[in-house]
């Protein structure tokens, strides 16, 4: 799909919803445009999430006339937004929302769509999230991403949030007595997952030598650390859950914004604060966790989300990585996570939403993990000045 509109065929009109009843909302289907380091010339970012609307349609067996709800996240659609896309779409809509907060957007909308469905405001809603990004475009992205950034980091220039995020994992480094081979766990195992995974942009194996051996970035982190910027879309479809009909329901979500005012030293993210009150409302603790999709921009912070939410015994770091990951292998980011399968800007934190609910729904292929039935998602991003201002995380459970 390029700029044009699409033509609207004639319908009746709409019969009126209404919140009389309370509705129960789930997840029926999730897409994803396959990401590309090097996207062909003519790529655009309102192509991309053209084709995961028709995707995540196709995936859920619902028509595009049956949408009535649209959210979207994009650093780079401007300067169309989310109304302008459901014109060029040729959808018409009672529930729309627009949410600019990067990593955790996705789980931002989810939010809010639940609401809408389950108070009967909308049926069917799909949430995309989205970026292309041409020659300069990250990097104009990154220097001017907000006031803060603008006016205080690019004049140095820093260089971007690599060095920001250099200097939280050094922090966490002294704290809990870590070398560089163990944050090579992450990326290591990762891409293990990621040569299962056809729609990863590096699935070729790697290893600790390899890992160890890669140009430094920002001291410590080295190439293998930080995210590939790539462009793509994903795409999810929230709706009424129906009986004997497989799905994803949403157990509990929570989000943290702003925990710390960026007075903090960036070695926790809000969602330990909310813990206690996810996994209460989930009904299932960390240790009935079949998989794991964690924001990953950086390894460090798929640690600090981890921790955060219990799944660090006595905070033990070290021997969790040593123990969980690299011995029990346990399912973390099987898509190869972004830092195999890329970044894809704002639909960084849409991906882990779509392997999970992809896992949960038994549509892996080689990677699927056996029996899973329980899932978590997390989201951070909004980096404000030292580090992320949002983090948001979804206990997810398959249903029919």
């Amino acid at each position: 799909m390029t700029g044009e509109r699409w033509r609207e065929p004639s319908r009746p009109a709409r019969s009126p919803v209404t919140a009389s009843r309370r509705e129960v909302a789930a997840i029926l289907g999730a897409a994803e445009v396959p990401y590309n380091r090097h996207p062909p010339t003519g790529t655009t970012t309102t192509a991309l999430l053209a084709d995961a609307f028709v995707r995540v349609l196709e995936a859920a067996d619902v028509e595009r006339d049956e949408v009535d709800g649209l959210g979207v996240a994009s650093f780079t659609l401007a300067p169309d937004h989310a109304i302008d896309l459901a014109w060029r779409l040729g959808i018409r809509l009672r529930w729309m929302m627009e949410d600019p907060h990067g990593g955790v957007s996705a789980l931002n909308l989810l939010q809010h769509a639940l609401h809408a469905v389950e108070a009967g405001v909308a049926t069917n809603v799909v949430l995309l999230a989205g970026d292309h990004f041409g020659p300069g475009d990250f990097g104009r992205l990154a220097s001017h991403y907000n006031r803060a950034t603008s006016e205080r980091l690019a004049p140095i220039p820093t260089g971007g949030p690599n060095a920001q995020f250099a200097l939280v994992t050094q922090r966490h480094m002294a704290r809990h007595g870590l070398g560089r081979e163990d944050y090579a766990v992450i990326p290591v195992s990762q891409r293990t997952w990621a040569a299962r995974n056809p729609g990863a942009v590096y699935r070729e194996s790697l290893s600790l030598e390899d890992y160890l051996a890669a140009p430094v970035v920002a001291p410590p982190l080295g190439r293998y650390d930080c995210v590939p910027v790539v462009s793509g879309a994903d795409a999810i479809l929230v709706s009424r859950a129906l009986p004997n009909r497989p799905g994803v329901r949403v157990r509990a979500l929570r989000s943290s914004f702003n925990h710390d005012n960026q007075l903090g030293d960036g070695l926790s993210t809000g969602l330990g604060t909310v813990a206690a009150e996810l996994w209460d409302a989930a009904g299932f603790g960390p240790n009935d966790v079949d998989l794991a999709c964690v924001y990953d921009d950086y390894p460090v912070m798929v640690l600090i989300q981890l921790d955060d939410l219990g799944f660090v015994r006595d905070g033990d770091v070290r021997r969790f990585i040593r123990e969980r990951l690299d011995g029990d292998r346990w399912p973390l980011n099987t898509s190869g996570g972004q830092l195999s399968a890329g970044q894809a800007g704002a639909a960084g934190g849409m991906h882990g939403v779509v392997e999970a609910v992809r896992q949960l729904l038994g549509q892996t292929g080689e990677r699927q993990v056996v029996g899973a039935r329980r899932a978590i998602v997390t989201g951070y991003g909004g980096v404000v000045y030292l580090h992320g201002g949002g983090a948001a995380v979804a206990a997810l459970e398959s249903v029919g």
